[in-house]
């Protein structure tokens, strides 16, 4: 039974109602779809949504109903969590595997930043899973007072909503004026949903309502009185209740009031509050004390606010629900609406309020309830909670930092406020605080706070923890320099933890290599901390300075170093989700030098065991960009953009902390705008373009990210006819510099192409010397070996360094690199007279391209050979098969295996897990599909790929426990 008030009868809302039957009934049909209901409190949102779902013609639908309020808005998740139904022991194995996910949580020691990324990650793909397995409809309620988590979880469901079988429901006040609120409304409209406003009722309905209520139709004074709550259903009810209660109608060929009572209560508030007449006075205290916890509560909490036993509440909790006060709600109870819980706790002084506050926290801390519960009412309260809220806080605050980073930061806060430093406990509570921001992304406050902290910290595990923090923040910041100055501080310190002294010295290389760029210094520090490290015992420190290394010598260009540097820490952190964060990073450098050694198929296997790894760890895909860029060299750009996933511009607020990186963000429009361009997707390529080169470049991580969105940008150029100034912005990855990372040798060959058609021989000489600089620098000849011969080929136009390009890149790739070469070997030979075999390698690299769809390389692969009078011949099938834009012959082989598992009823978490793709890329991925065969949603794919015959092709997905994926 879902929270809400619905009417006995309905009256009037024909429309609204119907739109919401509609999309109802769609869903029936496998179609997902979103609805969004406005209006001012009272006007029967909720009861709208309640009238329309209560007949479904049979259909099996899972409904879920979460409702937001003032009070738990800021805990992470929790209406999500409500809607969901997600619960330690749930009888649903997904739901409970879920609930325990979330508790499971910790925050690593590696990264910074918004903890809740894997919260999100989890209930996005649960409900994709309830959805394969049912329709599902989910309702929230009291929108305008979500937290942000949620409406990330809304926002996501939203963008895969024709993937779906989902039927996902929003009720919000007019006055809703939260920004992300705003962007999650504006989201409805533009993906194609419902916005259903609601007007108050007329006059003829309103004396409709109370004729279905009295049976019979209100006289005339009735009418007068009911007309002063301006069309407001609720307020209508809850008048004519009251009346009905007092005993002041009378019933006749219309129903009249019996006594000279013309003026309608002040409020609805007021009309609301008349109910708590009906019940005794105890059932009164009881509900007051409800009132605390917010719209929806268990049994057990209030029973430890009213010190007593659940027992002794059964006589007060019938006479609220016989009054209409409460409704039951699964394994809790609700206040009927949301406006009764708001009257009688607004009833309440605020300094009442804040008294009880206070004291249900501590009552719930005795009682050992739930930590989110006890933090929620600790808040509520206003003021600091003394000497139980301050032991309370340092025991709880590493979990609460992980579910609830910013609400953990708020009382941590206020506690220290209270305290002078130095006092008992006040260390503890400090550091905690520190932690708190960091998790929460508040780099600036952590760093701050940190600083005129550790004067006054006395011990010596908290002063070495508050350092960490602070190098950590300072680093966040951008303030490197500054960091590297306290990690020297900290390490000066003669009290330093071992431990501690390990884990800060690992940080040093990376920071002293982006700030000076001395590889020997770099060197030098991280073999320091792999000693103290390995003496210590830590892990984690051992695995850090082993990636320190990783970095120098990949830096080097001694990539089989490398690589035994990254294999031997993946080695020492094993395993353990505690230091999941740290293993991501590894993984992902493992990838990087493999694609440096030119062993691709192995860096394919190790982005498969990275996303293993993740799924195993369950911790949210944190590959897509390493992904994408793999993808792109190995000329999968289909899939590489599924990789980079739906960009909504319009919900800026609503992402994840790591997509506001700028480093991820610049590789992002890099890779986006470079496939447009290649593709000659103008738009497309424009915006990236656009919103990439609007970003700043400071840091070092900006700086070796932004290589592939200078290459797009000389390509636009290069487009418009802008030669020069493209040589001008591609020119600008020269010279690399001291101790960066940035794989020049990659576009070099480009660049010097470029300057050779402008006539620019001084920068085809400087690059082709740069590039021959990166082959010399590769202890093992790879990559930057077969970029320098195509420089060398171009800038003397000599085909015999293009040929051994073209025989590497034929041999071991990468794939997208061997119709650029071979395009420079036909223009060569085709300047040396050798037309045939220019014309040969034209067409091979024509084909190349189609593959691609790299119809602007086609055009300039034309135009430089037009000049010699070399064409190319007939276009043959790929090239027809190439052109097709629309229909099941325009799906690539991957969106082929995808449909075929759709077929199979596996829902895109499953198909995520099966393919090791992100759940992400296989929504990006069926979106494609769905557009290219012009379907509505999964039924029309599962129609269209059986009638090709591909459900053979995957198995039927098993869920939990044996339960049927579809």
């Amino acid at each position: 039974m879902w929270p809400i008030d619905r009417p006995a009868k309905w009256v009037g809302r024909e429309p609204e109602l119907a739109a919401l039957r509609s999309a109802a009934k769609g869903l029936s049909r496998g179609q997902g779809s979103l609805v969004w209901v406005e209006g001012e409190p009272g006007i029967g949102k909720s009861s709208l949504v309640a009238e329309a779902l209560a007949d479904t013609n049979g259909v099996r639908l899972d409904i879920g109903w979460g409702v937001a309020d003032e009070l738990t808005e800021r805990l992470p998740l929790r209406v999500m969590l409500d809607c969901l139904q997600v619960r330690p022991g749930s009888p649903d194995p997904r739901r409970a595997q879920a609930a325990d996910l979330l508790r499971g949580r910790q925050a690593g020691l590696f990264a910074n930043g918004d903890v809740s990324a894997a919260g999100v990650e989890v209930l996005v793909a649960l409900a994709n899973e309830l959805c394969a397995i049912a329709p599902v409809v989910m309702v929230i309620d009291d929108v305008q007072w979500a937290d942000e988590a949620s409406l990330v979880v809304w926002h996501e469901l939203a963008a895969s909503i024709d993937q779906l079988r989902l039927l996902l429901i929003g009720t919000c006040r007019l006055s809703a004026r939260r920004p992300e609120v705003q962007q999650v409304r504006s989201a409805v409209a533009r993906r194609g949903g419902q916005v259903i406003g609601l007007q108050p009722l007329a006059e003829t309905e309103v004396a409709t309502l109370v004729r279905g209520m009295l049976g019979s139709p209100p006289g005339d004074v009735l009418r007068r009185l009911t007309a002063q709550a301006a069309g407001n259903p609720l307020y209508v009810r809850e008048l004519v209740d009251a009346l009905i209660r007092e005993g002041a109608l009378q019933a006749g060929d219309s129903a009249e009031i019996s006594v000279a009572a013309e003026r309608v209560p002040a409020s609805l508030a007021v009309v609301l509050m008349d109910r708590l007449g009906s019940v005794p006075g105890v059932t009164e205290q009881m509900l007051r004390m409800a009132a605390l916890l917010g719209g929806r509560f268990a049994v057990t909490d209030l029973a430890v606010l009213l010190r007593r036993p659940a027992s002794e509440l059964t006589a007060g909790i019938q006479a609220a629900l016989t009054a209409g006060i409460l409704v039951s709600s699964d394994l809790e109870l609700a206040f009927r609406h949301p406006l009764i819980q708001q009257a009688l706790y607004e009833s309440m002084p605020a300094a009442l309020r804040a008294a009880l506050h206070a004291e249900a926290a501590q009552a719930l801390a005795a009682a050992s309830a739930d930590g989110l519960i006890v933090a929620q009412q600790l808040f509520s309260a206003g003021l600091p909670g003394g000497d139980w809220a301050r032991d309370w806080l340092l025991e709880a605050a590493p979990a609460l930092t992980t579910r609830a980073p910013q609400l953990a930061a708020d009382l941590l806060q206020r506690e220290v406020n209270a305290m002078p430093a130095g006092a008992p406990g006040w260390d503890g509570l400090i550091v905690s605080l520190l932690r708190a921001l960091l998790a929460a992304g508040s780099y600036e406050d952590a760093a701050g706070q940190a600083g005129r902290a550790l004067p006054a910290i006395t011990d010596p595990l908290r002063r070495a923890e508050a350092y960490w923090v602070l190098v950590r923040a300072q680093d966040g910041t951008g303030r490197i320099e500054e960091a590297v100055s306290t990690a020297r501080q900290a390490l000066a310190e003669a009290d330093l933890p071992r431990t501690w002294q390990a884990r800060l010295l690992a940080m040093l290389p990376m920071l002293e290599r982006a700030v000076s760029g001395h590889l020997d210094t770099t060197d030098s520090s991280a073999r320091e901390a792999l000693a103290v490290a390995q003496d210590a015992g830590d892990a984690f420190a051992t695995a850090h300075a082993l990636a320190d290394l990783w970095l120098s010598y990949s830096i080097r260009r001694d990539h089989p170093a490398a690589l035994g540097y990254i294999d031997q820490a993946l080695d020492v952190l094993g395993e353990d989700p505690g230091y999941a964060d740290l293993r991501s990073f590894a993984l992902d450098g493992r990838i990087f030098t493999l694609e440096n050694l030119d062993r691709w198929p192995d860096a394919e296997q190790a982005l498969r065991q990275a996303r293993e790894f993740g799924q195993r760890s369950k911790s949210p895909d944190h590959a897509w960009a390493v992904a994408a860029v793999l993808r792109y060299w190995l000329g999968q750009w289909d899939d590489a953009v599924a990789e980079l996933g739906s960009d909504d511009q319009n919900a800026p607020g609503l992402t994840h902390s790591f997509l506001r990186e700028r480093w991820s963000a610049l590789l992002v429009h890099g890779v986006a705008a470079l496939i447009a361009g290649h593709r000659d997707q103008q738009a497309t390529a424009d915006e990236q373009l656009r919103r990439g080169l609007a970003l700043r470049v400071h840091a070092v991580p900006d700086r070796e990210n932004q290589d592939f969105l200078i290459a797009a940008h000389a390509l636009a150029l290069e487009q418009s006819g802008e030669t020069r100034q493209a040589v001008e912005v591609l020119g600008t990855i020269l010279p690399r510099r001291d101790g960066e990372m940035t794989l020049i040798h990659q576009w070099l060959p480009d660049l010097v192409r470029l300057a050779v058609a402008a006539g620019d021989s001084q920068t085809a000489r400087a690059a082709t010397r740069a590039c021959q600089a990166e082959a010399a620098a590769e202890t093992r000849p790879a990559r930057a070996g077969a970029a320098s011969l195509r420089c060398q080929g171009l800038l003397l136009a000599d085909p015999g360094p293009l040929r051994e390009a073209v025989a590497h890149y034929r041999a071991v790739g990468p794939a997208v690199q061997l119709p650029a070469a071979l395009e420079d070997l036909a223009v060569v030979l085709a300047g040396h007279g050798q037309e045939a075999e220019a014309k040969a390698a034209l067409n091979e690299a024509v084909g190349q391209y189609e593959g691609l769809g790299a119809a602007w390389d086609i055009r300039r692969a034309e135009g430089r050979l037009r000049p010699y009078g070399v064409r190319r011949g007939a276009r043959g099938l790929r090239a027809e098969r190439a052109a097709t834009t629309a229909g099941w012959g325009a799906l690539t082989p991957t969106e082929i295996r995808i449909a075929g598992l759709v077929a199979a009823g596996m829902s895109n978490p499953d198909i995520a897990s099966q393919l090791f793709l992100s759940r992400n890329t296989v929504q990006t991925h069926v979106s494609h599909i769905l557009a290219k065969l012009g379907a509505k949603g999964r039924v029309e794919i599962v129609r269209e790929a059986l009638s090709h015959g591909l459900s053979a092709l995957a198995p039927v997905f098993r869920g939990p426990a044996g339960l049927p994926g579809s």
